[in-house]
């Protein structure tokens, strides 16, 4: 009586852990949804500066304050920032006021030259971030590439410590594959630094390169997509202690007319969780307006450590891994240039909000959209 007992209680045991493991897999993943947005006007200006290129943005929870970046080469104004205030009143965006505006400048005090008329002076500044220990902030430079028979530019990619007056105070010490090469290895143009993020204690700054380093294979297609890294530096010692290798998603749409530009990149980076990154992938095709934005939840716990791999081409590694979070064609509305993101005050309901921007290129063509989503854990 016994055994058959066992046999009947076996097979229940059995089944019932079967369902835990299954319910643990099946847990479902972190969410977004949109609950407002606002546009800012193609021709706003404040203090004397054209506002446009936002391609970054952060926030001073305690001060109830955004930290928004430029990429203006210095064409329109001086290489800027801004500080503004984004009104939220019940979970609906009112309206954006801002606050002050920043010249960055470079290690000797200056500010960076014109990219029209002194390039090689110029900043391509891409991302900012807040750090409320030190007070201070940090600033991605793409730096630049422009090999032609007429021109030569290479200038290396960046991170910019600097005080909130804009003042130089020091940078990370690059590893070699981030230096431009006249050769095609290391960095492509309008490719490198994009996103910032610090870990939940300031210890640790991440970044990434939007399009793959010309040893680890080629930019994405329409049919395949391509490999980037993602880097990681200990704010402490400035120094590259950790890269890991990112699969890109192919390009959304075939470009119209076929073989024009047509581009699939990560555009901003924010932490999430321990070894946890939500990760902007923007895809944008010559004949479609619009952009297609995915965002997804990365962890980096598995991921091999690259750092010391001349190129991750036929290479025995475990990537990144990744999980869609959101695709924002399913929303309905027209997405530009989204190039910014950051976790923003506490909805009414106590859920986290998490705001994107995007980078109008300073066209009349593109749009400036501030996007607040509620994120569902």
């Amino acid at each position: 009586m016994r055994n058959l007992l066992l046999l009947v209680v076996l097979p229940a045991l059995l089944f019932s852990c079967s369902n835990l493991k299954q319910t643990a897999e099946n847990k479902p993943n972190p969410s977004l949804k949109l609950i407002s947005s606002i546009e800012i006007p193609f021709d706003k200006t404040f203090q004397n500066t054209k506002v446009g290129g936002l391609s970054g943005i952060d926030y001073d929870a305690k001060n109830d304050l955004y930290y928004l970046i430029s990429d203006d080469r210095s064409a329109f104004n001086d290489s800027r920032f801004y500080t503004a205030k984004i009104r939220l009143l019940e979970n609906k965006v009112e309206g954006i006021d801002f606050q002050s505006v920043t010249t960055l400048k470079n290690e000797t005090g200056e500010v960076f030259g014109n990219w029209n008329t002194a390039p090689t002076t110029s900043a391509d500044p891409e991302d900012i971030r807040f750090n409320p220990i030190k007070n201070t902030l940090v600033w991605s430079n793409e730096g630049a590439r422009v090999i032609t028979a007429d021109k030569e530019i290479l200038q290396n990619p960046s991170l910019n410590f600097m005080d909130l007056k804009g003042n130089f105070l020091y940078n990370v010490t690059l590893p070699e594959n981030l230096k431009m090469q006249k050769l095609e290895k290391g960095p492509r143009n309008n490719g490198t630094l994009e996103g910032i993020t610090f870990d939940k204690k300031y210890k640790n700054i991440y970044t990434n390169i939007e399009e793959p380093l010309f040893q680890d294979g080629n930019q994405a297609s329409t049919s395949k997509g391509g490999l980037i890294r993602l880097y990681q530096f200990n704010v402490k010692t400035k120094k590259n202690t950790a890269q890991f290798g990112y699969q890109l998603e192919p390009i959304a749409l075939e470009p119209n007319p076929k073989g024009s530009f047509a581009v699939n990149g990560v555009t901003a980076i924010q932490y999430y969780g321990k070894n946890q990154l939500l990760v902007v992938e923007r895809s944008y095709s010559t004949g479609t307006q619009a952009c297609t934005i995915k965002v997804f939840l990365c962890d980096l716990k598995k991921a091999t450590n690259v750092k010391n791999f001349p190129s991750l081409q036929n290479q025995k590694l475990e990537l990144v891994s990744k999980k869609l979070m959101l695709n924002m064609d399913d929303l309905g509305i027209f997405i530009d240039n989204i190039e910014g993101l950051t976790f923003g005050p506490k909805l009414t309901n106590g859920n986290p909000s998490i705001i994107f921007v995007s980078d109008n290129n300073f066209s009349d063509k593109q749009k400036t959209q501030i996007l607040v989503f509620e994120l569902f854990k």
